[in-house]
């Protein structure tokens, strides 16, 4: 699939080569949210960990992910997990009131920061804005390539444009999506 440079037409297409040493970082929650909200589907998790690998050395698959009290999820992880994904789990939040909050932006942010020292390349998989400051970050302070993976018509312009590179799933719906 073509990785898009849209809104970025400063920046000069870098092509990722076999010995880059990645990981892979999913937001779930916001992937989940943007297929059904955007396609009535579900992400094709096994399409999109290829593409964002593309050949090179995948050092870790992290998918950050909410469990409910019903447990309707727990597929769900089982197949992240056989596709290789390590699974960060933490329970939704339901406050009096009944607000509810469940996100891992923090969790996920911090696990970047971590093992940036070991990675030439960071994959954020999400299209939250809440992320370009960890881009930016990992761009200056770690050296770090960073690439966007999400769908476009829901991924932050921002985000897009401070990543390295950003690919848009909704390019190639037949491949990322499942009906």
């Amino acid at each position: 699939m073509k990785k898009s440079t849209q809104n970025q037409p400063n920046k000069i297409k870098l092509v990722g080569h076999k010995d880059q040493r990645i990981g892979v970082f999913v937001d779930a929650q916001n992937m989940y949210h943007s297929a059904r909200s955007l396609h009535k589907a579900r992400v094709n998790f096994k399409e999109v960990l290829e593409e964002a690998v593309s050949g090179r050395i995948l050092i870790r698959a992290i998918t950050y992910v909410i469990s409910t009290e019903g447990g309707v999820e727990k597929s769900f992880f089982e197949a992240m997990s056989k596709l290789g994904f390590e699974i960060k789990e933490k329970d939704l939040q339901i406050f009096p009131g009944g607000m509810k909050k469940a996100d891992w932006d923090v969790g996920l942010a911090v696990d970047t920061i971590k093992l940036a020292d070991k990675l030439d390349v960071i994959i954020i998989i999400s299209g939250d804005g809440d992320f370009i400051p960890l881009v930016e970050y990992l761009k200056i302070n770690k050296g770090c390539r960073v690439e966007v993976i999400a769908f476009g018509e829901s991924a932050s312009a921002k985000l897009t444009e401070a990543a390295d590179e950003f690919t848009d799933l909704s390019e190639n719906k037949k491949r990322f999506l499942i009906k």
